[in-house]
């Protein structure tokens, strides 16, 4: 795995502004997110706080004032290295089943505020090398605009229009597919009104459908979303409205029309934490009606007082699939726009059609490194349906095999937080084939390697 190394570490060492150190007492700066637009820098006005670290005159760009406030300018960039290996991907049944790429990609933004108005620009840059047998559009796009908006503040409303990423609730549903090269954008409107303790998020958008070239990333003319998330403390509720004019599952195809209502429940008390999220469907797909649910579990306990302040986590999942492929109903559950790591770092199959189990233990090595191991196994929640991957592709169909079981994992994933800004970390996986996949096709046991190297401000 030399060259894949040399890939992934090259990059920090070219970043000379890791290189800097803090001269003054640390200022507590905002909590960098994926998404970047609902990072704060406002309180950076004060140009002692701006001296604080060297990245406090990029974040903070006075402009002077204007009617109805200030004008200022904040800017940032996340530089990522990421290389992935498989051995008998997709167990021997890939296109390319002993494959090893790497991704890089560059994320710069500017986020112009001007009183109570804000425009924020992100452009993206992305590519991919040892792709095989090729690149698709998750892997590079070239240069083109992932975030791009308008965003009026208008008191217990904001209105938005434009190009936007979206992460609501722990991305079961509606995620930014960070963890691919290219993650996911929408272009549309949302309003956000805050109503007492309650946040409101409203929705009416089409994902953006990436090309492989520069500039040819366009607005889906086959999906749409649009919905509304009510996020109160310890408690989330939404509906969700979703259209796919070409869908396909298993060997059917058709338009689908899928409303979903969701309710999630989270929250922590005396070192314990959980998150508990449930999902009814419904809607029609060619022709035919649409029932599916899904309820997922999470239940951890930490222990901040023992070496290594361990975190035992132990997470549920129940996904429902198509129980009759002769009839007129879809009971596949439809994940929407799911986050890309959604079993872990790297893993084959999405959340459609499953059973699983999942335990995680969580250990802080030392103040700046951390580390888990997990296991899982999977089961099929249909014996008449197959198994999906993340995006929600047919990876193996259910043929006439009468198994459950489709395998079980093992993870475990270490990262240093070497700066504030620069983090390096690795994920080494192995995934072993259950009696459903030795029934269907190949099934050889999957090892998979992940290395990444994140800069980011």
């Amino acid at each position: 795995m030399t060259k894949e190394w040399v890939c992934v570490v090259a990059l920090a060492l070219l970043l000379p502004a890791t290189a800097h150190a803090e001269t003054r007492e640390a200022w507590q700066a905002p909590t960098l997110t994926i998404t970047r637009y609902d990072e704060d820098w406002s309180d950076l006005a004060d140009p002692e706080k701006r001296d604080h670290h060297w990245t406090g005159p990029f974040k903070y760009i006075p402009l002077g004032e204007i009617t109805g406030g200030e004008a200022w300018l904040s800017t940032g960039i996340e530089l990522r290295a990421r290389s992935e290996n498989y051995d008998d991907n997709l167990w021997g049944g890939a296109d390319a089943p002993d494959d090893g790429y790497v991704w890089l990609r560059a994320l710069p933004y500017a986020d112009l505020h001007l009183g109570k108005v804000r425009a924020f620009v992100q452009p993206i840059a992305a590519t991919s090398i040892g792709m095989a047998p090729s690149a698709g559009p998750v892997d590079e796009t070239g240069v083109d605009l992932l975030q791009g908006f308008v965003e009026a503040d208008l008191g217990p409303v904001s209105l938005r229009g434009g190009r936007q990423m979206l992460s609501l609730g722990t991305e079961r549903l509606i995620g930014t597919r960070y963890g691919p090269n290219v993650p996911l954008a929408f272009d549309g409107l949302r309003a956000d009104v805050t109503l007492g303790k309650a946040q409101v998020t409203l929705l009416a958008l089409r994902p953006v459908q990436p090309g492989n070239g520069s500039f040819d990333d366009r607005t889906s003319p086959d999906k749409a979303l649009w919905g509304a998330y009510a996020a109160l403390p310890g408690l989330d509720l939404y509906y969700l409205g979703y259209r796919n004019d070409a869908a396909r599952w298993d060997t059917r195809e058709g338009r689908e029309t899928r409303h979903s209502l969701g309710a999630r429940w989270h929250g922590n008390r005396d070192r314990w934490h959980w998150n508990v999220e449930g999902v009814a469907q419904f809607g029609h797909f060619d022709g035919g009606s649409i029932r599916a649910w899904t309820l997922g579990t999470e239940l951890g306990h930490a222990f901040p007082d023992l070496p290594f302040a361990p975190d035992i986590t132990l997470r549920a999942n129940v996904v429902s699939g198509d129980t009759n492929r002769g009839d007129h109903r879809l009971g596949t559950f439809n994940a929407l726009f799911p986050k890309g790591k959604y079993f872990g770092e790297l893993s084959p199959v999405g959340p459609y059609n499953l059973v699983n189990v999942h335990p995680t233990l969580g250990l802080q090595l030392a103040p700046t490194v951390s580390a888990s191991v997990a296991a899982a196994a999977f089961w099929r929640y249909s014996r008449a349906d197959g198994i999906y991957d993340i995006p929600g592709n047919l990876v193996r169909a259910a043929g006439d095999s009468r198994a459950r079981f489709i395998g079980k994992e093992l993870e475990a994933t270490v990262a240093w937080q070497a700066s504030a800004e620069l983090e390096l970390s690795a994920s080494l996986s192995a995934f072993a084939p259950g009696a459903f996949i030795r029934e269907t096709g190949p099934a050889s046991t999957i090892h998979m390697l992940g290395l990444e190297s994140n800069f980011r401000f």
